[in-house]
């Protein structure tokens, strides 16, 4: 137990113009050396590349207990700053998941988080093992447990998980024929030390790092265990640490994520504003029995849809709304699917995540991962009893979050003892988190912040959605982490953006 692990949630009563700060220690970087083992050149026209945007494959052990054992290729890219002159370092960009691609990431976001950083970074991200150009593991899962409704394990309409039960051992049954060692490599604590194999070969002594979502979890073990190779450390949506649940908790985040967030799809969506086709009632407080009322309808008779052979149902509302409540921008595509779903002669529009099944190495390392990390709870009563509880408390995810997953049934259990978050260590971590995020809940950051005690500063922004920083249009928000990555400076205390 750390020292902050009695105190209270912290309060968010200080306004952001508190941000008065202290400078932090520079670090001594020092320019990087020849990176060794990187070989830079073009990147594959399926990146997307922005323009000067380098790729490289790295090699690290497929089991670090045995280093110089069989060895994988990781692939990393990277984008370099444009000030030599003013250069502080390499950033790295850490994205979430489990599953999402650092290189992706990269593409995206590199040349807005180049242009606010003032060319003063190198920016580097790598595909963690099982994902994008990065080597892959397989379980042999069949089309219908690929699919996103069902990797997230939605109980039936009556709650019954009988069905659930059965997909998510037969998962786990694939995983064990098919996965192999491979498979059990997927987890966060070799992702770690794969961000640090990368840093050596960059030849940095310390790194600087924007993690966003679970990206935050591999920056937290990161920090937790190589203290002294970080620089300046951004967590942006963070999650509970806690080693006794790891992924488990954070699907239990996601009932009261969807609780705290719904309210801004409400009164976006009974905003007068609104064309007629978008706005669904005329008060935001009638918009929450509209959903439940159309899920439990479509539950019953589903719709069929503009892709043959993929219904709206019930669970695929839930699953659309649950997507949609990440960004403000995806409000009016779901406020339309409703509409569509509402009129008789509509014809619903599904998302494009919701149409087909997910190639298997992506269900794989999405699996693989969180039951890879830590021991899941085995007893099938149990999770009967948690999705009848969850279903009362928050019908907007109607049990999903407390479902049974593969990990009930995983063989082996956890391939090592999860790292535990404390206090102990240099205090050079910035937290940014929305007030209102449907995957990682303030409360679930709260933790994060916590557990890290006086090592971290947490920047709270009046907002509503998921990954804050260079996304939710604060500019405060933005402003406190560029600040910090671009002159050390962090807030004196926790503060609230407004």
């Amino acid at each position: 137990m750390t020292t902050n692990r009695g105190r209270k949630a912290l309060m968010l009563a200080l306004s952001a113009t508190a941000v008065a700060g202290a400078a932090l220690a520079g670090g001594g970087i020092t320019p990087a050396a020849a990176a060794t083992g990187l070989d830079w050149g073009g990147c594959a026209p399926a990146v997307k590349p922005l323009p000067g945007q380098q790729c490289a494959m790295l090699s690290v052990p497929l089991d670090y207990a045995r280093p110089d054992g069989e060895q994988i290729q990781l692939a990393v890219s990277r984008l370099r700053g444009d000030r030599p002159e003013a250069r502080r370092g390499t950033l790295m960009v850490i994205p979430g998941g489990p599953g999402s691609s650092g290189v992706q990431r990269l593409g995206q976001k590199g040349a807005a988080l180049a242009g606010e950083l003032n060319g003063a970074y190198d920016l580097v991200a790598f595909d963690p093992r099982g994902v994008g150009g990065s080597a892959k593991a397989r379980c042999g899962f069949a089309e219908d447990d690929r699919r996103l409704v069902t990797l997230r394990s939605w109980p039936a309409a009556d709650g019954g998980i009988g069905e659930n039960i059965a997909r998510s051992r037969r998962m786990a049954e694939a995983c064990e024929r098919n996965g192999g060692a491979m498979l059990r490599g997927l987890t966060t604590a070799n992702q770690v030390r794969d961000l640090d194999r990368l840093r050596q070969a960059l030849g940095e002594r310390k790194l600087s790092a924007w993690s966003v979502s679970y990206g935050t979890y591999v920056a937290a073990v990161y920090a937790q265990n190589f203290p002294q190779h970080t620089d300046r450390w951004v967590l942006d949506s963070s999650a509970d640490p806690d080693p006794k649940h790891v992924a488990q908790g954070w699907l239990a985040g996601m009932a009261r994520g969807a609780e705290d967030r719904f309210p801004d799809f409400a009164a976006w969506a009974a905003d007068p504003a609104r064309p007629a086709a978008l706005r669904l009632a005329e008060h935001p407080e009638d918009v929450r029995p509209l959903f439940l009322d159309l899920a439990a309808r479509l539950d019953r008779a589903p719709r069929p849809s503009t892709t043959p052979g993929v219904p709206l149902t019930g669970t695929v509302l839930r699953q659309a709304l649950q997507q949609a409540l990440y960004s403000d921008t995806a409000f009016e595509s779901f406020a339309r699917l409703m509409s569509q779903a509402l009129d008789p002669k509509g014809a619903p529009v599904l998302p494009p995540e919701l149409t087909g099944p997910m190639p298997d190495e992506a269900a794989a390392v999405s699996v693989g991962v969180i039951c890879n990390d830590v021991d899941w709870p085995r007893s099938v009563p149990a999770y009967e009893r948690a999705v009848a509880a969850d279903r009362v408390r928050h019908p907007l995810t109607a049990g999903m979050p407390a479902n049974i997953t593969p990990c009930a049934f995983w063989k082996g259990g956890a391939v090592e003892k999860p790292t535990r978050i404390t206090d102990r260590g240099p205090s050079n971590i910035l937290m940014i988190q929305s007030l209102r995020d449907p995957a990682t809940p303030h409360s679930a950051g709260l933790k994060m912040r916590e557990a890290f005690g006086d090592r971290a500063r947490l920047v709270s922004v009046d907002k509503g959605g998921h990954a804050v920083y260079l996304g939710s249009g604060n500019a405060c928000g933005d402003q406190s982490v560029t600040r910090f990555l671009t002159e050390g400076v962090r807030p004196a205390e926790d503060v609230l953006c407004r």
